[in-house]
């Protein structure tokens, strides 16, 4: 298992935050210091979510489900910023390419962990006494 630094998906989220704490100077006032540090919390929460995907095997599907509903809030809340003129075409499309690819990485980590067995399942042998399928 690598360390959660180490995931590309986690290097890309952090990139993603520090974007937005260099952008978020330039929004006015009235959304610099509500929907500005909203959405930093939330990719902050979506990392934490990343962290403990990679830590933890048994609830790796619910962590990796939870950063995925993360992306989504981050999705409508930029979306927002550049409809109130926050953002530029420019940085939203540069921002919503990091929160794509994101987006494709924890689909990728979570279809891959559906198809791994759970942890301490048991197996039925096959004729020729090879594993065959986890008993569900």
């Amino acid at each position: 298992m690598a360390t959660y630094d180490n995931l590309p998906v986690f290097k890309e989220s952090y990139d993603l935050l520090l974007d937005l704490y260099r952008i978020g100077n330039n929004f006015s006032r009235d959304y610099r210091f509500t929907l500005g540090e909203q959405i930093k919390k939330e990719v902050l929460e979506m990392m934490i979510f990343i962290y403990g995907a990679n830590k933890s095997f048994s609830g790796r599907k619910e962590m990796i489900s939870r950063a995925q509903e993360k992306v989504e809030i981050i999705r409508v809340q930029l979306r927002i910023l550049k409809d109130l003129k926050q953002l530029s075409l420019e940085r939203f499309v540069g921002i919503n390419e990091k929160v794509e690819s994101v987006s494709r990485q924890l689909g990728f980590w979570s279809n891959k962990s559906q198809a791994e067995p759970r942890a301490g399942a048991a197996f039925r042998q096959g004729g020729n006494g090879s594993a065959q399928k986890p008993v569900q």
